[in-house]
């Protein structure tokens, strides 16, 4: 049983593979299957874990599978990686019989139990079961921030059932306290904690430093560190290894990195790796109040997300420099490296070094050297797995740099 949720039976392995939609995800599935995004305090793959045990698996884009194997056990239970866990959709999908399927209404495939993979699967070959109960799942960069409150609530519950905090109480003011969970080896100095409007969970080795001013929901994840004087604003989620200072507002950071000075972000997502130069802001609502438009990688133009409040939505190992101005709903790349006057355009390709003036391309050894560094500075390597993944994304969005194209001959 965990957090009153009884285990049918316990998978060995669980496939988490990526469906058709996967693209409408980028840039931030660019570098990981859609199961290793994070949303509330876990990633999805985690909570899948959390709630059916076993070890995972994934199911993905050719070029990611060396980092993210596929088990080749026939016993494999497979499930969406967009799908959001609750109790009542992990019992759904743990009960699944073998050559079976699990459909919403609207013919989405949630799960299924077969030898077949998704890409090769035929629905109509396997007996069918229906789930019409409301369940969360991620349609667009944006539902990262949009969802993050109901998720963080989620996961909080999920693992501190039964639990503990470790004390902060100190030299700190702190309300809604049955709502602040901290690990062992979390740190808080004299700062103020408001948990009424949503849970403040601290994960091991967090720190927050003096100062700080915080409103619920907060996720701040493993060696995370909310620099003097921050003011957050949830539902947030810092993943670990994060240095954030200045104003933060119903963000996400995936992790590994640092927005570490002033500087407002807000209904914004950060992957890892990247770095918010000194002052950098952005915009999350227009002049006008009207709904907010998002580059989209499938359509290859700026759709309507319907929100009024949307702000950065940035790829992994992308950078900016000191006082950096984003416009409300700008997409950027991988690997990208922005700086100087003006705001630069809604959509950074990956791979783009410049600003407003203009950019150019940011090869692919200078980007390795940039990256071996900043990977380095946490003890960890940029492998030739990794290379090999980002060679690719490199060749894919070439097409998007449009100062590469020649024009034409007379």
């Amino acid at each position: 049983m965990f957090g009153g949720f009884v285990f049918l039976q316990t998978f060995v392995v669980m496939v988490l593979f990526d469906d058709s939609e996967r693209n409408h995800l980028l840039p931030l599935v660019f570098t990981r299957p859609v199961a290793e995004l994070r949303i509330g305090i876990l990633t999805i793959s985690e909570k899948w874990q959390k709630y059916l045990g076993g070890t995972l698996s994934w199911e993905t884009h050719d070029y990611l599978q060396g980092k993210y194997p596929k088990s080749t056990s026939s016993d494999l239970l497979k499930i969406n990686g967009r799908v959001l866990p609750d109790e009542q959709l992990a019992e759904a999908v743990a009960g699944l019989a073998d050559d079976s399927v699990l459909l919403d209404n609207t013919g989405l495939v949630i799960a299924f139990k077969s030898d077949q993979t998704f890409a090769s699967l035929k629905p109509d070959t396997l007996e069918k079961s229906s789930y019409n109960n409301a369940f969360g799942i991620i349609r667009r960069t944006y539902d990262l921030f949009r969802l993050n409150g109901v998720e963080l609530e989620k996961d909080f519950k999920l693992l501190t059932k039964g639990r503990s905090s470790a004390n902060i109480k100190g030299n700190n003011t702190l309300i809604g306290e049955e709502n602040i969970f901290a690990e062992p080896g979390a740190v808080v100095s004299a700062s103020v904690i408001n948990a009424k409007a949503g849970p403040v969970y601290l994960a091991a080795d967090s720190e927050i430093m003096e100062g700080c001013l915080i409103r619920g929901g907060l996720s701040l994840g493993e060696h995370s560190v909310l620099k003097m004087g921050a003011k957050i604003y949830g539902p947030t989620t810092i993943g670990p290894h994060c240095k954030v200072g200045g104003e933060v507002n119903n963000s996400v950071f995936l992790g590994y990195s640092n927005k570490a000075h002033d500087g407002f972000l807000g209904n914004s997502v950060i992957g890892e790796w990247c770095n918010l130069g000194a002052d950098t802001n952005n915009s999350n609502l227009k002049n006008n109040y009207l709904d907010v438009k998002l580059w989209n990688y499938v359509s290859k133009r700026f759709e309507n997300t319907g929100l009024q409040f949307c702000g950065l939505i940035m790829g992994d190992h992308s950078k900016c420099g000191i006082n950096t101005m984003f416009n409300t709903g700008t997409v950027v790349g991988i690997s990208s490296n922005i700086f100087g006057s003006g705001f630069p355009r809604n959509f950074v390709p990956s791979f783009a070094w410049g600003g407003a003036q203009g950019f150019e391309t940011f090869q692919l050894d200078k980007a390795f050297e940039v990256m071996e560094k900043v990977m380095e500075r946490r003890h960890i390597a940029l492998t030739e797995t990794d290379k090999k993944i980002f060679e690719h994304i490199f060749k894919e969005t070439a097409e998007s740099r449009y100062w590469e194209k020649k024009p034409l001959q007379a």
